[in-house]
């Protein structure tokens, strides 16, 4: 067997406030970790809860929540390191990666800011789509920053992974990760394939999963057609031909989209196992994949060094997930799908989730998934799936300044009662007033949706008529605008009497970037809102249709056109802002990373997106 790295993943900052300090690292043995913290040279007292989830032979995760004795005071420097205690011997992470650091530093560095002077934020990160990763843009501004000018955590709001959107080189290299981590074998419900080990060996394990993925036959012929785009009941994806499907497989994946250690012992030429046909196509993901790995060294030294926030979106699962009651009875009815869905879920709080905020997840619930992973018995697998997809507390909020408040649209879905094939409101009437009583007497909010709250009217209009036809799978129909409920509810706590004074939407979702300034009709002392999207890491919408779109939006809804008052926003003034590379468009394309700059107050004093080779403002008319 390979002699592993100690270290495989991590260290991630996640959530930090003045009382604590999050971690979260994956090591191929088992340690006693315990970490060096330091305030302006002095060691800072913890009481540490570190809790350890054995996934593998050669695979333990760790979540280390560090509870400050003494709280912390905005703009204090925390410097760490961390130590690994094995037997009689203990090793100093800085020891084993020293590539961690930034510069002339000695230890990794942090600064808590609970006043947000300015934040990265975005979506969409997809490893075999073309150009750089912009965590890799972001790794290279921050290198030239100190800590205490850099920005003060990073959103990640979405589509993390593409568990639905897989390259071959990709799913090979999973697949031997699988094999060197020692992940268990898994039992397949529902499926012509048994288990695990007979799926990666099938025949069409690579470029054909089309051939193993669940078809429902009371649902009909549409599931018959559940790949070939214009109807499509569940796993949606026109490119889940390699859609992930065991817990290891998704496992796998994130430790091969934060860290570069797993890919030096990869062999990524093309297995026999994918045939001719598909070397073409190999070849040229692999070409994308290999520029991936490149900078996965930046990455993880970006994610050492900024407190990180993350929230789910629809490929961090499977493309239009929860997107109607019908998909949901469909997909939740069938055994293996369901399986699928669980396992991608389970992944995600495992790797992403659990860092937000780890108090909201049950003692006992942690404790069961340890137990699980290790030799993931059919009956207890499925007993934490229920779990899991029961689960109702991934929203969450962070005591910051403004208020971060990071919205669940994915589980919380008003459903339609009238058709089954109606798009879903993105939150239901108990999530939304949940949300309005955590906004009550805020005088400034940063408010983290996946999907934006105003979008791009031509492009909603387009997806309303599709939606009229009982076809919204066709387009995605999945916007705030799109069930009447959610959307009457969401605009009208905009109009609410103590909405904050300041109320920023971040969102992503849409793989390409724009900006609003917002304004109440009706109200002389309305809020000032503003949404930001940032959309792709790396993703982009094809170039020729979206300036299609983004020209026709700007004659068709203009601020005096009339058909502005055929729309749920009529109620809003909505101006977009202006690229500054190029005033005459609005929407930005481009892998890049947000970067938002905020006042005392809350208020946006810049909006840009930072990119490869230069950075995109987004500006007022003038």
């Amino acid at each position: 067997m390979t002699d592993l790295p100690l270290l495989i993943a991590g260290p991630i900052a996640r959530r930090l406030t003045d009382k604590q300090l999050c971690l979260w690292l994956v090591t191929s043995q088992k340690i006693e970790p315990t970490v060096d913290l330091s305030r302006q040279h002095e060691t800072i007292a913890v009481q540490s809860n570190i809790r350890e989830l054995q996934v593998g032979e050669r695979a333990f995760t760790y979540l280390m929540e560090l509870n400050f004795e003494e709280a912390l005071r905005p703009g204090d420097i925390i410097s760490y390191d961390l130590l690994f205690k094995q037997a009689n011997t203990s090793t100093s992470l800085l020891q084993l990666n020293p590539e961690l650091l930034y510069g002339e530093e000695s230890r990794l560095t942090l600064c808590y800011q609970p006043h947000l002077n300015s934040v990265l934020h975005g979506s969409c990160r997809k490893p075999h789509h073309p150009g750089t990763d912009a965590l890799v843009v972001a790794d290279q501004r921050i290198s030239q920053m100190p800590a205490e000018e850099r920005p003060a955590l990073l959103i990640m709001s979405g589509d993390q992974i593409y568990a639905d959107d897989v390259a071959g080189p990709m799913l090979h290299s999973i697949h031997q990760v699988i094999r060197m981590l020692g992940i268990p074998d898994e039992q397949l419900p529902g499926s012509t394939i048994h288990n695990a080990s007979e799926l990666y060996s099938h025949a069409n394990s690579y470029y054909a999963r089309d051939q193993l993925l669940p078809d429902d036959k009371p649902a009909g012929d549409v599931l018959r057609r559940l790949f070939q785009g214009v109807r499509k009941p569940i796993f949606t994806s026109d490119s889940a031909h390699n859609h992930l499907i065991t817990f290891g497989e998704v496992f796998a994946m994130y430790l091969l989209v934060w860290s570069p250690v797993l890919w030096r012992h990869l062999d990524l030429n093309r297995p026999a196992a994918i045939n001719d046909e598909h070397h073409a196509l190999y070849t040229q993901e692999l070409n994308e994949i290999e520029q991936f790995i490149d900078g996965l060294d930046q990455v993880q030294r970006l994610l050492a060094h900024i407190p990180t926030y993350m929230m789910f979106d629809d490929h961090d699962v499977t493309d239009d997930w929860n997107l109607t009651r019908g998909w949901e009875e469909t997909a939740y009815g069938n055994p293996f799908a369901r399986q699928m869905l669980g396992n991608a879920l389970l992944g995600y709080w495992l790797c992403q989730g659990w860092g937000n905020n780890p108090a909201a997840f049950p003692e006992a619930m942690i404790n069961r998934f340890g137990d699980t992973l290790q030799n993931m018995d059919t009956g207890s697998h499925q007993q934490l799936i229920t779990e899991i997809l029961e689960f109702g507390h991934w929203h969450y909020t962070v005591p910051t300044s403004p208020k971060l408040i990071a919205l669940d649209t994915r589980t919380h879905r008003w459903r339609s009662e009238s058709d089954a094939n109606k798009p879903s409101g993105l939150m239901d009437w108990e999530a939304l007033s949940e949300l309005q009583n955590e906004l009550i007497d805020e005088q400034s909010v940063l408010l983290i949706s996946p999907a934006p709250i105003f979008g791009v009217k031509l492009i909603e209009a387009i997806q309303r008529i599709f939606t009229y036809i009982g076809k919204p799978l066709v387009v995605d129909a999945e916007n705030w605008m799109a069930h009447p409920g959610s959307a009457n509810v969401i605009l009208n706590i905009f109009q609410h009497p103590k909405t904050p004074e300041n109320f920023i939407v971040l969102s992503g979702d849409v793989h390409y970037s724009f900006a609003y300034d917002i304004r109440l009709r009706s109200r002389r002392s309305s809020p000032d809102i503003w949404q930001i999207t940032c959309s792709g890491f790396k993703n982009e919408f094809p170039e020729k249709l979206i300036r299609i779109f983004d020209r026709l939006n700007t004659i068709l809804y203009g601020s005096k056109s009339p058909l502005n008052w055929f729309t749920k926003r009529r109620r809003m003034r909505i101006r977009a802002r202006r690229v500054s590379s190029n005033p005459e468009q609005r929407l930005n394309l481009g892998n890049g990373i947000g970067y938002l700059e905020l006042s005392l107050s809350g208020r946006p004093e810049k909006i840009a997106v930072w990119m490869a080779d230069e950075e995109v403002e987004f500006i007022k008319k003038s």
